[in-house]
C-alpha cells in the first residue's frame, strides 16, 4: 500500500511582528499562500520501522529529519503499531524561507492519516503539527490563510488571485533564530494586513500588491545584502511587488503577465543561480 503527497512551498504576502512571548516565540500576524513549487513524498507501509530516504544530500535522513520526527510523533500520539518508509523528492530549496521542511511535515501528517487509517480532521492534524514547527499548521491546511500567534491559529480565506511567482534564492541561507535574536520590535514597520485581506477576498490582484510587506526584511537584509539586491532587481525588471518570504533569504516577485515573468527570470539569472517561475495555487 502506497500514498503520494505533494508538499507545496509557501510565501508570506504580509508579515507583522506584534510582540515577544514568554515562551521565546513571537506573536505575529501573517497572510500566507501556497505556490506550485512542490516536494513530492511517497509513503509505503512497513511493519514497525520508520525509514526516510532521498537523493538530496542537504538534509539528514535519520531521526533528526523533520519528516521522521513527524511520523514518530504521530505514531506515539495515537498508538500506531505500523511503520512507514518515506521517500522525499526534494525541489524546494532548504533554509530558504519557503517552508519546505514544514510543508514536508504537513504532507507526512496528511498522508499517514490515510495510510494508518487514523481518520483525523485537518484541525486535529494541525494541532499535532503545532508540536513540530510554527509553520506546520498553515501547511496542513494548504491554502491561503490569515495566520496569528506563533503560527498555530490558521483561518483559511479565499485563494490568492492567480499570479506568476518568480522565486530567487541567494546561495547563502539564513537561520530563523538569527533574524529574531536581537529584533527591536518597536522599530519594525507595520503593514496594512486588513487591506490585503480584503483585497484577497475581493480577488483583486492589483489591490493586493499595494499592501504586501514583511517586517523582517530589513533585519534579514543586514545579514544577507543579496536579498535586498534581488528585491530591487525584481522591481526594476517589472514585478508588481517583490518581497522576502518568511525569514529569508528568498525573494519572490508577482505579476499576472507571463511574458513579463519570463523577462524577470532571465534578468535575475545573472545575479542568482536558484531562480524558479511557478504560479499561485487557486
Amino acid at each position: 500500500m502506497e500514498e503520494i503527497e505533494k508538499a507545496p512551498a509557501k510565501i508570506n504576502l504580509c508579515l507583522n511582528v506584534l510582540n515577544k512571548r514568554a515562551d521565546g516565540y513571537h506573536d505575529m500576524e501573517m497572510i500566507m499562500t501556497p505556490i506550485d513549487l512542490n516536494d513530492r513524498l511517497t509513503f509505503s507501509l512497513l511493519d514497525r520501522e520508520i525509514r526516510v530516504d532521498s537523493k538530496s544530500s542537504s538534509m539528514p535522513l535519520n531521526e533528526k529529519n523533520i519528516v521522521y520526527k513527524t511520523a514518530d510523533l504521530l505514531r506515539k500520539k495515537y498508538g500506531v503499531k505500523k511503520g512507514v518508509s518515506i521517500y522525499i523528492d526534494k525541489a524546494i530549496p532548504i533554509a530558504a524561507g519557503l517552508g519546505g521542511g514544514s510543508s514536508d511535515a504537513a504532507a507526512t501528517l496528511r498522508a499517514l492519516n490515510r495510510l494508518w487509517n487514523l481518520d483525523l480532521s485537518l484541525d486535529e492534524l494541525s494541532e499535532t503539527g503545532e508540536e513540530i514547527g510554527a509553520d506546520v499548521p498553515f501547511c496542513v491546511y494548504n491554502q491561503t490563510a490569515y495566520v496569528t500567534g506563533k503560527g498555530e491559529n490558521v483561518l483559511p480565506i479565499r485563494p490568492f488571485p492567480f499570479a506568476w511567482v518568480i522565486i530567487a534564492k541567494p546561495p547563502k541561507g539564513i537561520s530563523s533564530w538569527t533574524v529574531f535574536k536581537d529584533l527591536n520590535i518597536s522599530a519594525l514597520p507595520v503593514y496594512p494586513i486588513d487591506k490585503l485581506r480584503s483585497a484577497v477576498e475581493d480577488n483583486d490582484f492589483n489591490e493586493c500588491v499595494k499592501h504586501t510587506g514583511n517586517a523582517l526584511e530589513s533585519e534579514a537584509i543586514k545579514q544577507n545584502p543579496l536579498t535586498g539586491e534581488l528585491k530591487d532587481k525584481m522591481l526594476e525588471f517589472g514585478a508588481e511587488t517583490a518581497l522576502m518570504s518568511g525569514t529569508g533569504p528568498t525573494v519572490y516577485g508577482l505579476t499576472q503577465n507571463y511574458n513579463k515573468a519570463n523577462r524577470i527570470v532571465n534578468g535575475l539569472k545573472g545575479f542568482c543561480k536558484d531562480v524558479f517561475l511557478v504560479r499561485t495555487i487557486n
